[in-house]
Formats: structure tokens, C-alpha cells, sequence
């Protein structure tokens, strides 16, 4: 099973071996020998890490100087998303944004047409107007 990026699973083929401390996913820049990118890491223990002789840093996804590391080709498991993804996806939530993944700027223009009409016509019926 070859290497994949702990955070937006890349394949990190083109990494050298082993893994230095500064190396960096060469798509995202995330650190990679880190306690997420470790077959160590265990989210259930409390200091996140299954072995007891390690002393486990605070930053699990920062590069650190930890003898037992050793990378682990399953650390990417698809739920990593970032801050904006994370936003972007509550403000949808929040105003009732509709899916613009049709693409171009003419369909993100129609669907905020039809997100503003939605809008007014819930205003209008709150306070009742025109």
C-alpha cells in the first residue's frame, strides 16, 4: 500500500523516504511526519498515541521529533476539510444557498436570483408586505 497525505490524500510517491521532519505534502503543504500521519496515532487514547513510550506533543498535525514514528498508509480518511470548506458549508446552511457546482458565473448569477426571490418571499410573509 503505497503513502497517501494524511490530510487530503495525496500520494506522496514523490516524497523521498523516509520521511524527514520538515517534509510537506507537495499538494496541500501539510506536515507529514506527524502524530496524524503515524500508525501510532490513536484518537480514542487520551494522549492520542498507542505507544506508551512516547511523549505525544500538543499539535497532532505538526511536524514534531517523536523516535516512533512511523508513517501509516491509511492515516487519510476523507474527513478532513478545512476552515472554509466548513463555513462555506454552515452559511449555506444558514441562508438556504443553492448548489452552485453547475459551474460558470452565469448559473452562480441565477441561483443567487432565485436565492434573493426566495428570500423576499419569506419576508414578505413574516411581516406582510406587497
Amino acid at each position: 500500500m503505497s503513502l497517501v497525505c494524511w490530510k487530503c490524500g495525496a500520494s506522496l510517491k514523490d516524497v523521498p523516504r523516509p520521511l524527514a521532519r520538515l517534509s510537506r505534502c507537495l499538494e496541500c503543504q501539510s506536515d507529514l511526519y506527524c502524530c496524524r500521519m503515524c500508525r501510532k496515532y490513536e484518537p480514542t487514547y487520551i494522549g492520542k498515541c498507542s505507544d506508551e513510550r512516547a511523549d505525544p506533543p500538543q499539535n497532532k498535525q505538526g511536524a514534531n521529533f517523536c523516535d516512533w514514528f512511523s508513517p501509516d498508509p491509511r492515516a487519510y480518511s476523507g474527513k478532513e476539510r478545512s476552515a472554509e470548506e466548513i463555513s462555506r458549508q454552515r452559511l449555506s446552511a444558514l441562508f438556504g444557498a443553492a448548489d452552485d457546482s453547475n459551474g460558470g458565473p452565469e448559473s452562480a448569477e441565477a441561483d443567487q436570483k432565485t436565492a434573493t426571490e426566495r428570500a423576499l418571499e419569506e419576508a414578505r410573509k413574516l411581516f406582510g408586505g406587497d
